[in-house]
């Protein structure tokens, strides 16, 4: 999953925020200098991607993709769900997308100082310019998926991939409206926080 997916399926703390992010940014070279609240942030990112990578749905999308983009596929779909999510919002959280927003940039911020160097920059960017403005069009995230492309460090063809997200978009947005109930009530039942949670209980 994305950037909101992952603030989505987070606790309302600034350690959750922190560490359910951290897990695109090399969260596990660092994990033993974190507090535990953080690293169970962190093992929830880790415990959402594992469900959603092996999730039979998912694995059958990636088939949509063109052969020059199927090595990238996961990527493509982890934006797009993005975009499924912001568009279909009032189903998952009662809470204005928004102010959901704002409370999520405003966590993010309290943890900017304990962040990885390339973390810093990228929730700085993230948190200053709205990114998740950008993915409510398929535009935005045909420019958001080209800029992944030409970050790759090696000769791909993985730019342009908006074009097949938008040849099967109905395909996937159906993808994403059964997987992600799914997720977030594996998430709820299961998730390392929900345990944490229960201990406190």
């Amino acid at each position: 999953m994305n950037y909101l997916a992952h603030l989505y399926l987070a606790q309302s703390t600034a350690d959750s925020h922190f560490g359910n992010l951290l897990g695109d940014f090399g969260g596990k070279r660092i994990a033993n200098d974190l507090p535990m609240t953080v690293k169970r942030g962190l093992d929830n990112h880790y415990f959402v991607d594992r469900f959603t990578d092996n999730h039979k749905m998912v694995i059958q999308a990636k088939q949509l993709f063109s052969p020059q983009r199927k090595r990238f596929a996961g990527i493509a779909i982890d934006v797009v769900f993005d975009h499924f999510l912001i568009q279909h919002w009032q189903r998952f959280n009662q809470i204005p997308l928004e102010d959901f927003k704002t409370k999520s940039y405003q966590l993010l911020r309290q943890r900017i100082d304990y962040m990885p160097a390339r973390m810093q920059r990228v929730v700085t960017s993230m948190v200053n310019n709205d990114w998740f403005k950008e993915y409510e069009t398929t535009t935005g995230i045909g420019t958001a998926l080209d800029n992944i492309a030409k970050r790759i460090r090696f000769t791909n063809r993985f730019s342009g991939a908006i074009e097949d997200i938008e040849r099967h978009y109905g395909q996937l947005e159906m993808v994403f409206l059964e997987f992600f109930p799914q997720l977030i009530e594996h998430v709820n039942d299961h998730g390392p926080e929900k345990s944490a949670l229960m201990e406190r209980g």
